[in-house]
């Protein structure tokens, strides 16, 4: 049995994956307010922001402006999604600290989230990160549908090294691997650790499970055991994926931080701080977010 890590990275992606499936349009100086509230939590990392075209993902159509209000606190890396040059330019503008690319490890998905063969996606991601970096920002790799695709189905590890291949190669600092659809489970997580392991450090592999069929938290248990240090999460639960029908949030971070905690893994982040951000949004958007331990909280406070 592997030992579990001391401490565990926990980046907040709520802001970006959470918001960019609801329906309800959040102001943009409430989500201002809302990050500077998770600014103040104790994570490291915030993607705040897409930077896509406003068509595509409305929800986040003020993303340049929220980028250039949002209370920057110096320990907080601020990164954003970013799809191409304009995106980039726009992205530099409002002052990122880090852009992540994304793209997908099936055909299918790829084409209908980005409008683009895996083949033709390589030159234009190539460019970002090339530009970026030379911006000099810390660069992700996004890898989407690593398990399964709702298009394909199960997706082999061997497809999934071949596009960290390529992004390693044009420069990306780390990949995050994603169950988009949220549907892996524990022996998906270890037949694909133990081939991308095998090329790679641990060290630059983020985890980024969705929650649809209730098996993050088991998926991440199986992550950390293989040393992964570094995890995606979303406050309260919140998110989606606009590409991906049916599919839930993120891991909730609050659920992932009981887990942590509990296990006496540090992470750096304030519980407490955690729960208030997310009765901020829940009351914002006016309904019940999936996360088992914010319910919990709310319930004791009744």
């Amino acid at each position: 049995m592997r030992q579990w890590p001391d401490f565990i990275q926990i980046k907040e992606v709520g802001p970006r994956d959470g918001l960019q499936n609801e329906k309800k349009r959040v102001p943009t100086k409430d989500k201002i307010a809302w990050i500077n509230k998770l600014s103040e939590t104790g994570v490291r990392e915030i993607e705040y922001s897409s930077f896509v075209h406003p068509k595509w993902v409305p929800q986040l159509s003020d993303a340049h402006e929220v980028g250039r209000k949002i209370k920057r606190n110096p320990n907080v890396r601020y990164s954003a999604l970013v799809p191409n040059l304009k995106g980039l330019d726009l992205a530099l503008e409002a002052g990122i600290d880090g852009a992540s690319v994304f793209m997908s490890a099936s055909e299918s998905h790829n084409k209908s989230n980005i409008n683009k063969s895996i083949a033709e996606t390589y030159p234009v991601l190539e460019e970002v990160i090339r530009e970026a970096k030379a911006a000099g920002k810390h660069v992700t790799g996004y890898v989407s549908t690593v398990f399964d695709c709702p298009f394909e189905g199960k997706i082999t590890p061997e497809k999934v090294i071949e596009v960290c291949d390529h992004l390693v190669d044009a420069g990306v600092d780390d990949i995050s691997l994603g169950d988009t659809i949220g549907t892996a489970v524990p022996s998906q997580v270890e037949a694909l650790l133990d081939k991308v392991l095998d090329r790679y450090s641990s060290e630059k592999i983020i985890m980024h499970f969705h929650d649809t069929r209730g098996m993050a938290i088991a998926n991440i248990m199986t992550s950390m055991q293989y040393g992964i240090t570094r995890f995606d999460s979303s406050i309260g639960g919140l998110g989606g994926c606009p590409y991906a029908p049916g599919a839930a949030g993120n891991v909730a971070t609050n659920d992932i931080l009981y887990l942590l905690h509990g296990m006496g893994i540090k992470t750096g982040v304030d519980e407490k701080k955690i729960e208030k951000a997310a009765l901020f949004i829940q009351k914002k958007l006016g309904k019940t977010l999936p996360s088992k331990s914010l319910a919990y909280a709310v319930a004791q406070q009744s």
